[in-house]
């Protein structure tokens, strides 16, 4: 199978650059995929295509201003920093621009003092481990200081923070958003528990290789980025009883399809667990768990969109794509969503 089986033309004014003033307004195009046809609705509407007995399973993570601003403190030169993996307390690993200036010794300050740090070492992919000094809690810091790493596609500024982030973003960790769950208001989740449908949630901390191009052609030989994840006992529990009842079992976006793919085993029951996940969803896996999935329009030739089109087949998705590109919905992060199943 071929990367560029999974090319598609997408006019660049097509790429939503700002979030909608109503998460819940966006457009929703309903996939059936044992017969490939389509259905334009809003994405408010998709609580009519929930049944009581269903279970949602939302991604809770949260995202944290990752990309700092500072200065090398030999030079005073202007250096970015990119928050990718807490590998001990005050130690992380991160991308450094330009990284190049950025070798073990290198001393860094942000916020004119506030946060100071040091480059240790350099590992794969020349990100930089850095460890950071500071007074106080390191989050509030961060708060402070950091700005949200919006993906390369967005050029428009965030005004408000909150936006890249779900409603039911809880557990920090996150360099970018698990963007099918921004639709999502209080209200719509009200309104679907009190239809009978269960929400459990699991824990993925999305990292910045999801947006990493995949540049092997053959797909079987691209290697997947690690993100870790939790499932907590009692989530386990209400999703495997879901199945048990003959409820289905729908994730809310490809990282919380990840999580449970990861966690559940042959026999399709999924275990309470937590580690790192590498798992490589593409046309002809065989799904373990998962019933439906509610996402948004992925890049073209993305490890996101072979997700997709291993769960509803390639030809269903790309002759989708190619009606949402007519039809003129808006693409990635900030765009509109589908509802496959």
């Amino acid at each position: 199978m071929k990367t560029s089986d999974f090319y598609y033309d997408l006019p660049a004014e097509l790429i939503a650059q700002d979030p909608l003033e109503d998460r819940a307004s966006s457009r929703l195009l309903c996939l059936d995929r044992a017969t490939g046809r389509w259905e334009h609705h809003v994405f408010r509407e998709i609580l009519d295509f929930l049944n009581p007995g269903d279970c949602l399973v939302i991604n809770n993570t949260k995202v944290i201003p990752a990309r700092l601003y500072g200065v090398r403190e030999e030079t005073g030169a202007k250096i970015e920093v990119l928050l990718l993996k807490r590998r001990e307390e005050r130690v992380w690993e991160t991308l450094v621009k330009p990284g190049k200036k950025a070798r073990p010794g290198t001393k860094l300050t942000f916020g004119g003092g506030l946060l100071t740090g040091e480059v240790t070492d350099v590992v794969e992919e020349g990100n930089r481990l850095i460890r950071f000094s500071y007074e106080g809690i390191f989050e509030e810091i961060l708060d402070k200081l950091g700005q949200m790493p919006l993906p390369p596609y967005i050029t428009h500024e965030l005004k408000d923070k909150n936006r890249y982030q779900t409603v039911y973003a809880e557990h920090d960790g996150s360099a970018a958003a698990p963007t099918a769950g921004l639709h999502f208001t209080p209200e719509l989740l009200e309104q679907i528990r009190g239809k009978g449908v269960h929400i459990a949630h699991v824990t993925l901390h999305v990292g910045l290789g999801t947006f990493r191009p995949v540049k092997v052609e053959n797909v079987a030989e691209h290697h997947m980025h690690s993100e870790f994840y939790f499932i907590e006992e009692d989530q386990a529990e209400l999703i495997n009883r879901t199945k048990a009842e003959g409820g289905r079992v729908i994730a809310v976006g490809t990282t919380s399809c990840r999580t449970l793919e990861s966690a559940a085993g042959e026999d399709g029951v999924l275990k309470a667990s937590s580690g790192w996940t590498d798992i490589f969803i593409y046309p002809g896996y065989r799904f373990k768990i998962m019933d439906g999935l509610i996402t948004n329009f992925h890049l073209p030739e993305s490890t996101l969109l072979m997700l997709v089109s291993a769960f509803a087949g390639k030809e269903h998705v790309m002759a989708a794509y190619e009606e949402a590109v007519r039809e003129r919905y808006r693409f990635f992060s900030f765009g509109d969503a589908m509802f496959i199943a």
